[in-house]
């Protein structure tokens, strides 16, 4: 299996020094650069092609924001995982607009971060229970009123809070002492009433739409 080329954007070079040596232990990652600015990121990335960007947020006097930005501008295919102390709602939603495939913690185990940069790097989206919350905030604060889903049963709520906890398939099976076929068959009803395709297409729709509706429905089939 080829190695997951990874360059880190953090204006800490204590913690990227950490991480670098943490990520080396695992055989399928590869650091190929370290930045502290988005400048050099921006510089460095034509040059030394990497498939993810673990972006910190906050870079002294600039966002990590701006080069989701650039990316974007150029049409880019590197993914980028945001690695964070935090973000204010706003900034949250702000990121995952621009393009971030996710959000992961600062405080959060370790190796939770390597799990996430597995699942990244397989084009799934990771967050982490905060940033979902703050995702919904943010979506909520910006309408006046929330836009109503089609609503769910018991269990395809069930099974989105697992999906949205970021579970997989077997630890939603295992959780709700269901089959882990049963819970492939909700999320395709889940994918149908969604309007959707793939599970980070499912993420996306309930984080930024419908999350606040689906998750309060206690409809029975």
């Amino acid at each position: 299996m080829r190695q997951i080329r990874i360059l880190m954007v953090d204006d800490h070079s204590l913690f990227r020094e950490g991480l670098s040596r943490l990520l080396d232990t695992t055989p399928d990652f590869q650091i190929v650069g370290q930045c502290a600015t988005v400048a050099e990121a921006v510089s460095r990335l034509p040059e030394t092609p990497a498939d993810l960007v673990l972006l910190d947020y906050d870079l002294s006097d600039e966002q990590g924001y701006h080069l989701l930005v650039d990316l974007k501008n150029r049409h880019s295919t590197v993914k980028v995982l945001m690695v964070t102390a935090g973000m204010t709602d706003a900034a949250t939603l702000q990121v995952m607009e621009a393009g971030a495939s996710g959000i992961f913690l600062k405080q959060s185990n370790p190796a939770q971060l390597v799990a996430a940069i597995h699942r990244v790097a397989n084009n799934e989206i990771w967050m982490d229970t905060g940033a979902v919350r703050s995702l919904v905030a943010a979506r909520n604060a910006q309408t006046d009123r929330v836009e109503h889903a089609r609503p769910l049963s018991a269990r395809q709520s069930e099974v989105l809070r697992g999906i949205l906890d970021g579970l997989a398939n077997k630890e939603i099976a295992w959780k709700l002492n269901a089959s882990e076929s049963s819970i492939k068959a909700v999320i395709q009803e889940l994918f149908r009433k969604a309007g959707v395709r793939t599970r980070s297409q499912l993420v996306r729709i309930a984080i930024e739409k419908h999350s606040s509706d689906w998750l309060k429905s206690e409809a029975k089939d």
